[in-house]
């Protein structure tokens, strides 16, 4: 396993949660990082990524100045701080590894198992 998704859980309406994201050695420090979500019946939709260096990050425009990508390169790891959840948020959340920030699942060659995170109202 490369890449290990963990932090979902059920949280209520204005809550935060925090998820992680392990990688193998080989596949964090070569690639950016980024989050995806998937909601049941939809597409799996852009979230936030994150350079290599972890200086420059993108979010989609739902979850900007409530969601925060970090890295912490030492431990392999990357981050997603969410706050402010709301219930359109409910979806199961993957990390990807590629070779750019792109908004697009399909130019991500690595992925996670994923992670579920329910907001009720």
């Amino acid at each position: 396993v490369q890449l290990q998704a963990s932090g979902g859980g059920l949280v209520q309406a204005g809550g935060s949660l925090t998820l992680s994201c392990l990688a193998s050695g080989s596949v964090f420090s070569a690639n950016t990082m980024a989050w995806f979500r998937q909601a049941p019946g939809k597409e799996r939709e852009f979230v936030a990524t994150i350079s290599r260096s972890g200086i420059d990050n993108d979010y989609a425009g739902a979850v900007k100045g409530r969601f925060t990508v970090s890295r912490d390169n030492a431990k392999n790891t990357v981050y997603l701080q969410m706050n402010s959840l709301k219930p359109e948020d409910t979806a199961v959340y993957y990390c990807g590894a590629g070779g750019s920030m792109y908004r697009r699942a399909n130019l991500y060659e690595y992925w996670g198992q994923g992670t579920q995170v329910t907001v009720s109202s």
